[in-house]
């Protein structure tokens, strides 16, 4: 039985090596990165709202430990700093804003 030399395979991604992207490519890069910065701001908006809605009834309830209030101002908090991005940007509309 013959054998065969084998390759092996790269031990990580650094080893691999990446081809260089095509200037077309690298042109609808440049365009999309901007809008990253956005996208994480609304989902990270709406991923909050959706934990803050949750924690309100239960502070109406007046059943709130100090664990849930830290979490619900946290909440809060995350809210407020997407809005901030998304209103320097100009795009509370993102997040049903004016």
């Amino acid at each position: 039985m013959a054998t065969k030399k084998l390759i092996p395979a790269p031990t990580c991604a650094d080893t691999a090596g990446t081809a260089p992207l095509s200037p077309k490519a690298a042109a609808a890069l440049a365009k999309a990165l901007p809008h990253f910065p956005l996208v994480q701001a609304v989902a990270e908006y709406e991923t909050a709202a959706v934990h803050a809605a949750q924690l309100a009834g239960l502070a109406e309830s007046g059943r709130m430990s100090d664990l849930e209030a830290r979490s619900l101002a946290d909440a809060e908090d995350v809210m407020a700093a997407a809005r901030s991005v998304l209103a320097e940007a100009g795009q509370l509309k993102l997040i049903g804003g004016a």
